[in-house]
């Protein structure tokens, strides 16, 4: 039961996840276990109750004060297509309209989600950062639902391509925010080995926690810290967000972050004080307590749109740390020390939980035994169990899945299954090792289209990937990000001869993030008739933008350069394809990149071709499409 007779029963949720004809997999996490009833009001027919206890509903104690409740309903008769079906969870008799009316659209008694019968219709985007300036794209979906109530109008899914959460870029007030609702919820306290601080709590209370936390990790045998690395004598750090001095170390914090990013609830629960800081910390707390005011003002309009859109995820760097997986030698380094392992560890202990299980339930079962185990002392996680579990989190394969809609979509995993450079460790990673490249031609074989989500774009600028390889070639892959298909000679071939194998998809459509700007680009194979035909559809960030300015100068130069008749294109690994840019509408010199926080919206017709393409921004001005060129 909850200490505190305030708190309120539900933190955060109910999101909607993964929904299918005769499934509905949703996430919540309240104060204190519930076994909640579900109403399902679909139309024509009588309501359809449910108790969702036992298998439906698993409950995980994650602090005093906090029970994630992950619930899997799966029905013995097909829920109708195409059609709104209202639904409730009533918990301890009150319905949502009671403890979360801000879930509802006006005029609405209840939430909403439609199964739709073909994936005609998606939005999808990546990189949501509280503290950038940018507006909050995931508004868009929000508004885009309040203003189209016609099933035939709802997009199937949302689309979370990476970036969900950043675990290593965290504003100061936010990282008071997660101290103190840490406080508020009893969020289990951790022992850290092979720190300079024994604990969470001594983290927490440590002069160094904010601002400073480069400066608590730990030393290696080789005398380099596990922080820095040197070029020209400027440090480097292994993790290595350019903005890591907050960056998220205990399970407790991770967690405690998922709550503050997707509810407006734990915000009311909390005053998150400054704590002492220097003057010029002063001041960039507060200037990051501008830019957050304006997205915790909007969580009420993000809670209702996960709350009636199917939405899938899957994880980036940021969700774990910057660079996470770049390359053998970043592996070696980071997870040779029990604190780094530790750190990277929380981080995607919380992804499963908050994240990963929504997308495929069937895939965690054992994990999920372990996780029981470890939560079942209340208030102190054991570290011999919490180092177990993360081992096996480490060693885990399967992040990916595939979504049965039409056309198929499959969601690619790659930050684990790397293929790793063995003539130097330093060398970028392959985004996908040679196994998990073989399954997933398997996965396409004989289906006619196909939706591919790749975090990282597959077809990327030209420019801006030669010289990430200049840096690669120079040995310093981690100073500009070098994570591209085409960074790995082995992985980027196999990709390639994929796409142009004779029993995979004759369309194909890619999306993917990461980049914190927006494109497409029409691909065409070289001297093959008949296809395939694919599309590169990029949207990035929902709440990011790449610097403006860098930005005009890169896609001017990579017009210039690399034009479809420059003999450069001879030069890439793309050689034996046509790379045809479309033009956003609002384009105003000619530019093929259109950088504005938001969310992509793609329209497919009955082939599984992408007929439309809009940029949705977060700013409220009119969509921005992409158009085919003349």
């Amino acid at each position: 039961m909850s200490d505190s007779p305030s708190l309120p029963l539900v933190l955060a949720g109910p999101l909607l996840r993964r929904v299918e004809a005769t499934r509905i997999v949703f996430w919540l996490v309240a104060t204190r276990p519930l076994v909640p009833e579900l109403h399902l009001h679909c139309p024509a027919s009588e309501p359809l109750v449910l108790t969702l206890e036992g298998p439906r509903c698993r409950i995980l104690p994650v602090g005093r004060n906090a029970f994630m409740h992950l619930m899997d309903i799966q029905l013995e008769t097909l829920l109708p297509c195409d059609e709104r079906i209202g639904y409730d969870l009533l918990l301890d008799g009150a319905g949502i309209a009671e403890w979360a009316p801000h879930l509802l659209y006006d005029g609405m008694t209840r939430p909403d989600f439609v199964v739709r019968s073909r994936l005609d219709q998606l939005l999808h985007g990546s990189c949501r950062k509280p503290h950038h300036p940018a507006a909050d794209g995931l508004l868009c979906a929000d508004r885009l639902l309040a203003s189209h109530h016609e099933a035939s109008q709802r997009p199937a899914l949302l689309m979370m391509s990476g970036d969900q959460v950043y675990a290593d870029d965290v504003a100061g007030p936010m990282l008071r925010a997660i101290h103190r609702l840490i406080q508020c919820l009893g969020l289990f306290e951790e022992c850290l080995e092979g720190a300079v601080i024994r604990d969470s709590v001594e983290l927490y209370d440590h002069p160094a926690s904010y601002y400073q936390r480069g400066d608590l990790l730990p030393a290696l045998k080789s005398n380099e810290t596990l922080r820095e690395r040197f070029f020209g004598g400027v440090r480097k750090p292994i993790f290595t967000s350019s903005s890591a001095d907050n960056h998220l170390v205990t399970f407790a914090e991770t967690l405690a972050m998922y709550l503050l990013v997707w509810s407006p609830v734990p915000w009311t629960l909390i005053v998150p004080d400054m704590p002492p800081l220097s003057a010029a910390q002063q001041q960039r707390y507060r200037l990051e307590q501008d830019c957050l005011e304006g997205f915790i003002d909007g969580l009420g309009g993000v809670a209702r749109a996960l709350a009636h859109l199917p939405t899938l995820m899957i994880f980036d760097d940021h969700d774990i740390t910057d660079d996470w997986n770049l390359s053998a030698q970043w592996e070696e380094t980071a997870y040779g020390h029990p604190f780094s392992r530790r750190i990277i560890g929380n981080a995607l202990l919380a992804y499963m939980l908050c994240q990963a299980w929504g997308n495929d339930p069937d895939a965690f079962g054992d994990l999920l035994e372990k996780c029981q185990s470890l939560f079942a002392n209340q208030g102190h996680l054991d570290a011999a169990r919490q180092d177990d579990l993360i081992g096996d989190l480490l060693r885990f394969q399967r992040w990916h899945y595939v979504l049965p809609t039409t056309p198929t979509l499959l969601v690619l995993d790659t930050r684990t299954r790397r293929w790793r450079s063995e003539s130097n460790l330093a060398k970028p990673s392959g985004l996908l090792d040679w196994e998990a490249l073989c399954e997933l031609q398997q996965a396409l074989l004989d289906h006619p289209s196909a939706v591919i989500v790749s975090p990282a774009p597959i077809f990327g600028v030209k420019l801006i990937e030669t010289v990430q390889k200049i840096f690669s070639w120079c040995g310093y892959p981690l100073l500009v990000d070098a994570e591209n298909w085409m960074a790995h000679r082995g992985a980027a071939q196999v990709i390639l001869n994929i796409f142009r194998h004779s029993r995979t998809p004759g369309h194909y459509v890619v999306l993917s993030g990461d980049v914190h700007y927006s494109f497409v680009y029409e691909v065409l194979i070289r001297h093959r008739q008949r296809g395939p035909h694919l599309w590169q559809v990029t949207s990035s960030g929902i709440k990011n933008q790449f610097p403006a300015r860098l930005l005009e100068v890169f896609d001017r130069l990579n017009r210039w350069l690399y034009s479809p008749s420059s003999p450069l294109n001879w030069f890439t690994r793309r050689r034996l394809m046509e790379v045809v840019p479309r033009v956003p509408s609002r384009a105003e010199s000619g530019e093929r990149l259109w950088n504005s926080a938001g969310l992509g919206q793609v329209f497919f017709n009955e082939a599984g071709q992408p007929e439309r393409v809009f940029q949705l921004n977060a700013d409220g001005s009119e969509r921005t499409e992409f158009l085919r060129r003349d």
